[in-house]
């Protein structure tokens, strides 16, 4: 499947717990003042990159602990990259997502898309950057209303359950 990206880090170490291959997909409609990639926001442009590809460059390398998808806004794009998170789960690893919706605004879109998307998130790092609630001693975060959300637990108690760091949610280990 095609997924439009703005580029990839092989190795990242500041997108998630552990070392993880982080994705950046091209296209958010948020536009947050500050924004670290604001390269990221138009629609046009990137560059088109089959999700079978990624996944292989993924596997080349051992040392990963998962795969982060962030952006631009990942919810732009929720189908191919719930078939590449389904993917990665399947060779054991973990899926974190960055967006700049809410959780509960994720939910509230009742997009079937979108949905499958986060159910295959285990880490969702919700919420928009807040130039004004910069905190660079925060982890995985810019801002401190955004928030580190163990989705499976969270699914399964039909509210917002965070991920407090440290250990991993469940379903990543």
């Amino acid at each position: 499947m095609e997924l439009n990206i703005a580029g990839i880090v092989s190795e990242s170490i500041v997108d998630g717990p552990g070392i993880r291959y982080a994705v950046f997909v091209q296209g958010c409609p948020h536009r947050c003042p500050g924004c670290h990639n604001p390269e990221t926001h138009p629609f046009a442009g990137g560059r088109s990159v089959d999700t079978d590809q990624i996944f292989q460059e993924f596997q080349e390398d051992p040392l990963l602990r998962g795969i982060t998808f962030s952006g631009g806004e990942p919810f732009c794009q929720p189908e191919p990259l719930a078939g590449l998170a389904r993917l990665v789960h399947g060779a054991g690893k973990d899926v974190a997502v960055f967006t700049g919706y809410t959780y509960e605004q994720l939910l509230e879109q009742n997009s079937p898309a979108a949905r499958t998307l986060l159910e295959e998130t285990d880490l969702l790092v919700d919420g928009p950057y807040v130039q004004e609630q910069r905190d660079l001693e925060l982890r995985f975060r810019g801002s401190s209303n955004q928030r580190l959300i163990d989705v499976k637990r969270s699914l399964a108690t039909g509210r917002a359950v965070l991920w407090e760091g440290g250990v991993p949610p469940e379903s990543c280990s």
